[in-house]
Parts: C-alpha cells; structure tokens; sequence
C-alpha cells in the first residue's frame, strides 16, 4: 500500500509515525511556508486513554507529557471554592506537552525513515497526484487545492471571541492540578506544565483584540495557587467550532482539524484528532489483512465509523460553553445545583470522569 498526506503539520506527522509501522510507503507533500515559530505557547492536553496508544507507537513518548492528577472546576460565582473535581483513581487525567516539542519529536522519529519521503512542491493538483497512483490520499491541510476544490461544504459556528494562550513561570510547586474557571469574560484554563511552569488558556468573549497588560491582570485576578515570576509572549487565535459534511471524495480522505474544530475550553481538539488516528490505524491493519488496498473503501468505512461520534462530542463540547455562558449571566443560577448532582450521584460523576478523559461511544 502506498500513501499520500497532505501536509507537513502535526497530524500528518502523527500518522505518518503510526503508518511506518505497518510498512507503508507514505510521501508527505507540502508547499513550503515560514519555519515553526520558536516563541510558540501552544499546549496539547493529551487523555490518559491516548496517551497510552501513543506510548505503543511513538517512540521515546513514554517519558513525554506532564500529567495532571485531577482537574477542578470553578464558576464566577464559586471562584474560593471548586463546582466539581474530575479525577480518576489511580489514574492521571491528562497529560499536556508543548507543541513544538511534540511536534520536533514525531519529526525526528521519521526524518530519516526509508518508507516516508517530505516532497516540497509550490504547487499541486488531483491530477498530478493521481498520476502517482496513492492507493489512500490524507488530506489535513486547510490551503490546499484539494480541500478548495472538493471540502468546502461545513457546518460552522465562529465564536465571537479569541482565545488567548501564555506560558507563566512560577515557583516550584508539585503542579499536578488542573483549573478551569468558567468567568463572565470567557473560559480561564492553569493548565500544570512542570513544576515551575504552567500554560494559560483564555477563551475571551470578545472579537476586539485586548491589550496584553489587560490579560496579564486578568490571569492575575483568577490565579489562586501560583507565585507568577514572569510570562512569556501572549498568542492569540481565532475560536470557532466547524464539522465537514463529508470526509471523503474518491480515496481522498479529509482529516484532522479539517473534519472537526471544537471550542478550546475542554482541551479536546487534538484528543479528537488523535482518536481517529486509532480509528483509521485498525481500519488499515483490517484492510492489509484482508488483502484490501482500495482507499475509497478505507475512506468511506472511517467516515461510517467517526463522523457521528465526532459531531456528538464537538456539539457537547459547544453546549458546554453556551452553557457556562448563559449561567454566568444568571448569576450561575444552573451550575451550582447541577454540580452538586453530579457529586451525589455516583453514576452521572463517573460518566462525567469518563468523558473528561475523552473516551467516546465507539
């Protein structure tokens, strides 16, 4: 089996780890673009459930991440003392790791692999591709011709907002809790990085870029556990939640944050991505054992397998935000009673654990 990802970027990285187990030929075409920044405050939280399969296929991952034990949840109203708490015994929650590192590190595991070529092309087409003869072409970049011409038919919803990330150094402390606060501004993420650094996430309802000394006070005011030494530049990026209608045309098969984009408030953007990398992963081992190397097939029976998942898990992770929205300016008149169900009910809290750790249905 021979193919074709779209794309030099961190998903197409991740698969093109995983596929070179199986001893497939992959060619990773990209059209060249500025370097990786090396000031990047992006952070991933990776699920407890994930990152164990990722331990199985990517090597020196073991040691890679730093975990969080248990993430507490806060409201405007209840900012001394936590609306619920997400922990899993004997089980850390999730593991966070900076982009760059992760994204270097599948880089370097694949640099000099025979069965994966990086191609630098200024410009392609499906013609020129099928020229090629891909039994499978994965396509996770936004700019290409491809996704232009033949994956624009979306679901959308463009938050009025952006999402503010920043990197503080702090004290040394044991860090292993996660804190979200849900505030009349925006969602509020201390996501633990290590002992002395902590990464910041703020969801801001509002589409007005703010003054960076505004954000700084903001984080400042919420801060109930770190000594802050310093932060790092603030990033901002724009916030919107969109699902494909179809994933696939012919044996190209769309993938990534190109079949889904969630709100950032629970940290499941990549886990999404990384569960249909699993999903796609045993639908080509059942493919090669069964003899089968016809990309539309493999492409059609993924779509059949994620698209309802996907879209179930990236409208809750909406509702979540309208949600929180809408309590606040209620005066957190919902939440407060909500959670304290949640917490007497010993069903409904392991549900919401399980999820928080982003199992699924499937």
């Amino acid at each position: 089996m021979k193919i074709c990802l779209l794309g030099n970027n961190l998903t197409n990285l991740l698969l093109a780890n995983i596929l070179v187990k199986k001893k497939i030929h992959i060619d990773i075409f990209f059209i060249p673009k500025t370097k990786l920044s090396s000031n990047n405050t992006r952070t991933i939280a990776i699920s407890n459930e994930n990152h164990k399969f990722l331990n199985k296929y990517i090597r020196s991952f073991s040691t890679f991440g730093w975990p969080s034990e248990n993430i507490k949840i806060y409201s405007e109203k209840s900012s001394s003392s936590e609306l619920f708490e997400f922990q899993i015994k004997n089980e850390n929650n999730f593991y966070l790791v900076k982009y760059n590192e992760f994204y270097k590190l599948l880089q370097n595991n694949i640099k000099n692999n025979k069965f994966v070529k990086f191609i630098k092309l200024k410009k392609y087409n499906l013609d020129f591709l099928n020229k090629k003869n891909y039994n499978l072409i994965i396509n996770s970049d936004q700019n290409s011709p491809i996704t232009k011409k033949f994956f624009h038919r979306i679901i959308e919803k463009k938050y009025s907002g952006l999402a503010y990330t920043t990197l503080i150094s702090h004290q040394k402390r044991r860090n292993k809790t996660a804190i979200q606060f849900f505030t009349k501004k925006g969602p509020l993420a201390f996501l633990p990085l290590s002992e002395t650094q902590t990464s910041v996430v703020f969801s801001y309802d509002s589409s007005v870029p703010t003054e960076k000394k505004l954000i700084i006070n903001f984080i400042k005011k919420y801060n109930i556990k770190y000594d802050i030494k310093n932060f790092s530049e603030i990033q901002k990026f724009n916030i919107k939640f969109s699902v494909l209608r179809n994933y696939f045309y012919k044996n190209i098969l769309c993938f990534g944050d190109l079949i889904h984009k969630v709100h950032p408030l629970a940290g499941q953007g990549f886990n999404m991505t990384i569960r249909d990398v699993n999903i796609l992963s045993k639908i080509i081992d059942d493919s090669i054992s069964l003899g089968i190397n016809n990309g539309e097939t493999i492409a059609q029976s993924f779509e059949e397998k994620t698209k309802h998942i996907n879209f179930i898990y990236g409208t809750g992770i909406d509702f979540i935000g309208s949600f929180f929205k809408l309590d606040n300016k209620l005066d957190n008149y919902l939440s407060d009673p909500l959670f304290k169900l949640f917490k007497k009910n010993n069903y409904l809290n392991k549900y919401a654990m399980w999820i928080s750790n982003g199992s699924t249905f499937n």
